[in-house]
Parts: structure tokens; sequence; C-alpha cells
């Protein structure tokens, strides 16, 4: 178990550096402002934990609803993404005062703890991530 909660730990890691790296591209040129070239991304020590566990919470539902059409997957995935981004927030930020990824300055936010306009993001994740645990899976037998 500890090698799968490590693996999707650096799984999650990594996603989010390329999303934040994205982001900072489509945020130039919406602004029609130059794109840093170097495409920096960035994380949060708390998100290792968070993915890990995320990742193996991921593994047991997969377990139940694998046999679901992928639509009614993706939107359960969602869902579990959305509740586990607010319940990690909410407490890191009274263990903390603070909060890693603040989305108060965004439209769609909830209590600055999730962004609804991701909804499509993360359902996607939900079902790359399928692709993901299989990898974790044959690569944690070998």
């Amino acid at each position: 178990m500890l090698e799968r909660f490590i693996l999707y730990g650096l799984f999650g890691w990594c996603a989010e550096i390329v999303w934040t790296a994205l982001m900072a591209v489509v945020a130039a040129l919406r602004a029609g402002q130059p794109i840093d070239r170097r495409l920096i991304g960035h994380t949060y020590l708390w998100m290792f934990p968070i993915y890990g566990v995320g990742g193996l919470l991921f593994e047991i539902t997969f377990g139940f609803v694998r046999i679901w059409p992928w639509a009614a997957r993706g939107i359960l995935y969602m869902v579990g993404c959305f509740a586990v981004e607010y319940a990690t927030g909410w407490v890191i930020h009274r263990a903390t005062g603070t909060i890693p990824w603040d989305y108060t300055y965004t439209r769609w936010h909830v209590h600055g703890l999730i962004r609804l306009d991701y909804a499509p993001v993360w359902f996607v994740f939900g079902l790359i991530l399928e692709r993901v645990a299989h990898v974790v899976d044959a690569t944690v037998r070998h």
C-alpha cells in the first residue's frame, strides 16, 4: 500500500505542475501578455499526501463502479474530487489558518476551497486516473 500511496502522490504532483504551467499560458494568452517560455508550474507539499490518499480511495471506488458507463463514472469521480478537495482544504485551513489554494478570486468558488468551473477537469481527471490505476497496479506487482 505504501508503494501505491507514493506513486499516486507523485502522479498528482506531476499532473498539478503540468496543469498550473498550462493554465499560466492560457492566462497570458487571455490577457494579451507574452507567454513565459519557461512554462513554470507549481504544487504544494500538502498535495502529496492528498493525492496519495485520494489515489487509494479512487482504487476502492473504481473497484465498485468499473462496470458503470463511463459518463456515470466520470460524474462520480468529479463529485469525489470535489469532496476530497473541499474536505482537505477545510482541514488544512483549520490547522494552519490558511489554505495553499485559495479560489476566492474566482466566480464559481465554494468557500474558496473548490471551483465549480473545474467540474469538467475533475470529470476527465477521474477517467484518466482509471488508466493510471492500471499502471500503478502493474508497477507494484512487479
